[in-house]
């Protein structure tokens, strides 16, 4: 069983800058291929960013060019730093996890933009 802990969210301005953090634990987040999913009210949950065991990512178009993701399996984190936030980037951001037909989610963090 996989646990997984998101922290880092908060209000921020349009252009600024926040870094998500989702910490593992359970299982090395290593052998896990992990992602950043968001959610705004009214919304579907979306795929913002992924990162595989390998450490190839991908990226949600919105989001290109503006968020970074990347993992410390030293430290069983995961990150998603976020640049140029725009108000649309407004949601609840959830950390996930898969291993083989296994999948796990953490609690979300609510990242709001606004002036």
């Amino acid at each position: 069983q996989v646990q997984l802990v998101e922290s880092g969210g908060g209000l921020v301005q349009p252009g600024g800058s926040l870094r998500l953090s989702c910490a593992a634990s359970g299982s090395s987040s290593a052998g896990l291929r992990m992602a950043w999913y968001r959610q705004a009210p009214g919304n579907q949950r979306e795929l913002v960013a992924q990162i595989s065991r390998i450490d190839s990512t991908d990226y949600a178009d919105s989001v290109k060019g503006r968020f970074s993701i990347s993992r410390d399996n030293a430290r069983n984190t995961m990150y998603l730093q976020m640049n140029s936030l725009k108000p649309e980037d407004t949601a609840v951001y959830y950390c996930f996890a898969s291993k083989l037909l296994a999948r796990w989610w953490g609690q979300g963090t609510q990242v709001t933009v606004s002036s």
